[in-house]
């Protein structure tokens, strides 16, 4: 069986040698041209879009509300 203590000291080295290689400036590099790409999108956050999606909902129930209101003064003689 593998001795726990081996397994961490093989996890640090290898994070180490990570950390230390170009890897990390790539991964850095990336995240940065990803940020930069996305600021550029005309995005909203889940909650704007939630916040929109409540005021669509009762815009239409008003909406129904004032139709069925319509439907009914028209069915009424004059």
């Amino acid at each position: 069986m593998l001795d726990p203590k081996l397994f961490e000291d093989f996890t640090q080295r290898v994070s180490g040698l990570i950390a230390k290689s170009p890897a990390a400036d790539i991964e850095k590099n990336v995240r940065s041209m990803m940020g930069s790409f996305f600021s550029k999108l005309d995005l909203v956050t889940r909650e704007e879009f939630d916040t929109q999606a409540n005021v669509l909902a009762r815009t239409r129930q008003l909406v129904d509300q004032l139709t069925a209101r319509l439907d009914e003064l028209e069915k009424t003689p004059k």
